[in-house]
């Protein structure tokens, strides 16, 4: 992984084998970054990917080894009340269906990614401000705080 700042923004190169959270993670830490957005494109061989069910609370898993196109990949990054960073992004990744040669596509939640060529990710880190994090009692789930101190 590579990465440098320029302005408001972090281009961040990442390489084969690398984790794309861990990478994000590290890049925050590394610059003292609270809260950001980030976006992406790239390449990766192993994706779990996850749908919310509402009636259960928890996540259902679907992984997916193989060549994957990461043809989108949106998310942000923010500090819980713990003071502890936390990521939140949604992934959408193409890949070739071996037996009839079409594209199939995996989409959602995304848990954890592993890069098998480069991944090219684009952080947008919030400046003069600090984006944080509460329970929301109604949904069930965390949700942004905005506003406080980092």
């Amino acid at each position: 992984m590579d990465y440098k700042k320029m302005g408001a923004r972090v281009y961040i190169r990442m390489d084969k084998g690398d984790e794309i959270f861990s990478c994000i993670r590290s890049v925050c830490c590394e610059l003292v970054i609270k809260s950001a957005m980030f976006q992406g494109i790239g390449a990766c061989d192993k994706v779990v990917v996850a749908t919310f069910i509402p009636e259960k609370q928890d996540f259902m898993q679907h992984e997916r080894n193989g060549m994957l196109e990461m043809i989108s990949l949106q998310g942000n990054v923010v500090t819980d009340v713990n003071g502890h960073l936390k990521e939140h992004a949604h992934g959408m990744f193409s890949y070739l269906l071996p037996d009839s040669g079409e594209i199939a596509y995996l989409g959602g939640h995304l848990h954890s990614a592993w890069i098998s060529y480069t991944g090219e990710i684009i952080l947008d880190v919030v400046e003069d401000g600090f984006i944080g994090q509460q329970f929301d009692p109604v949904t069930g789930i965390d949700v942004w705080k905005l506003g406080g101190k980092a």
